[in-house]
């Protein structure tokens, strides 16, 4: 069938809000038609490009943010100190990895979440699971619980901000290498892997000024400016429709909310619409892929989706769990090695690693998060090919949500500054041993 942007409404839909009001509904959508792209068909071949290197295993993609962005806890602060850790996580990779990173994150749209149920109780009392600020509020009451069109502008709103203020740090200055000792945040530094960081800043500096000594000058742009690109699950599809723009130089149609766009495996069905929408816009696209997949599901995922297999195109994402990750993904990718297909493929430890607390806290521990991915590389090192990417969901705030780690953060103590609005993160320090960890295996598995 023909694609255009619509042709995903005649399929079925899971996981998606359920307007009551239609014609606000419509106005909402003519008005987001009307507005600017936020991102350019340019910058996503761009990434694309990025993605291929990864795919032949010359690069490594870092795609980590917010579980879920809010409007209520929307501030610079917040967005600096997530891309602060995140470009602290790409100096420690490629220096200790001695590869490229991709660094992506999940930020500028991350606004809705698929859930387990669609109605969340308390007490006698049951509503609708709140399903991210895009759709509706995190508040138990029956009007905050309504899907409203409205919030769609918001989260656009919020986006363009968010990606005007990630341009300035991107290619402002604030990235600049020479500046590698500043991005710490203050939390980090007393912790055994922070001061691991500052060790390894003063390396980076000597290196700098030992290239200026030998009269190599340090302010070439690679050195002052970062690559940082956007993505998040193309969820709400009446939000994504309005965002395609059709490329100038091209005429092919991108999803401009977005460098890259991800599929949920709740949302993954062949025949559904989610893949429908992505398959028609030339955007990098990853699908999530979980412990029950097979390969008539992955390959289907392939012809759909990158039916001319393109390198860069198509990013699969494995979260299987600590435990189904050995048992289930070998002999998965084993076969679908054998297909010649082009595919990133990348670990997403977070999602099947989520446990509750003896204390009602949903959460990760660390040590289950870090062992999916070491899993991950070595069935990737078995089978002979590559491990191309890691998919965190971290801030870079000093919270309490995920046990353990260097700072051994206990169940108890999950209660501390657990903020996340709806599944737990890493938080900055965490992110950075984890950087350090993974560094070591990209260097093994090269």
């Amino acid at each position: 069938m023909q694609w255009n942007t619509q042709t995903w409404r005649d399929k079925p839909i899971k996981q998606h809000p359920v307007y009551e009001d239609k014609a606000l509904l419509q106005s909402v959508e003519e008005q987001l038609k009307s507005y600017p792209p936020l991102v350019f068909a340019g910058e996503a071949r761009a990434l694309q490009e990025r993605l291929a290197q990864a795919c032949r295993g010359e690069a490594f993609l870092l795609q980590g943010g917010d579980c879920a962005e809010s409007f209520s806890q929307f501030n610079a602060i917040n967005i600096r100190d997530l891309f602060k850790v995140i470009i602290q996580m790409g100096a420690i990779l490629t220096f200790g990895a001695s590869c490229p990173i991709i660094k992506v994150g999940r930020i500028a749209g991350q606004f809705a979440k698929p859930r387990s149920s669609d109605m969340e109780s308390n007490g006698d009392i049951s509503l609708p699971s709140y399903r991210g600020d895009m759709i509706n509020d995190m508040a138990f009451t029956p009007e905050a619980r309504v899907h409203d069109p409205k919030r769609l502008l918001q989260a656009y709103h919020q986006s363009a901000a968010t990606l005007n203020l990630l341009r300035a740090f991107a290619q402002g200055g604030f990235a600049d290498l020479n500046q590698v000792h500043k991005w710490n945040l203050s939390f980090v530094k007393n912790n055994d892997f922070g001061q691991k960081y500052e060790e390894l800043a003063s390396r980076i500096t000597q290196a700098l000024d030992f290239m200026k000594a030998c009269g190599i000058n340090p302010d070439h742009p690679a050195l002052k400016e970062t690559e940082f690109y956007t993505s998040h699950e193309a969820l709400v599809l009446n939000y994504e429709e309005q965002l395609c723009r059709q490329d100038s130089l091209t005429n092919e149609w991108y999803d401009c909310s977005a460098h890259m766009l991800w599929i949920g495996e709740r949302t993954r069905g062949l025949d559904e619409a989610h893949i429908e929408f992505l398959r028609g816009v030339k955007n990098p696209i990853g699908v999530k892929i979980g412990p029950n997949a097979s390969k008539a599901d992955i390959m289907g995922i392939c012809d759909i989706l990158n039916p001319d297999n393109i390198s860069g195109r198509l990013n699969l994402i494995v979260r299987m769990g600590a435990d189904k990750i050995k048992s289930n993904f070998p002999t998965l990718l084993e076969s679908i090695n054998k297909e010649g297909r082009e595919i990133v493929w990348s670990c997403d430890p977070m999602h099947g690693n989520t446990i509750k607390a003896n204390n009602g806290y949903k959460t990760r521990v660390f040590d289950n998060v870090l062992d999916e991915v070491k899993s991950f590389f070595e069935i990737h090192k078995a089978c002979g090919s590559y491990a191309g990417g890691v998919h965190l969901e971290m801030t870079g705030a000093d919270v309490t949500e995920c046990v353990g780690g260097s700072q051994a953060i206990t169940e108890e103590g999950l209660a501390c500054k657990y903020n996340t609005q709806c599944d737990p993160r890493l938080n900055a320090t965490q992110a950075i041993e984890m950087a350090f960890l993974i560094a070591d295996m990209i260097k093994q598995n090269r």
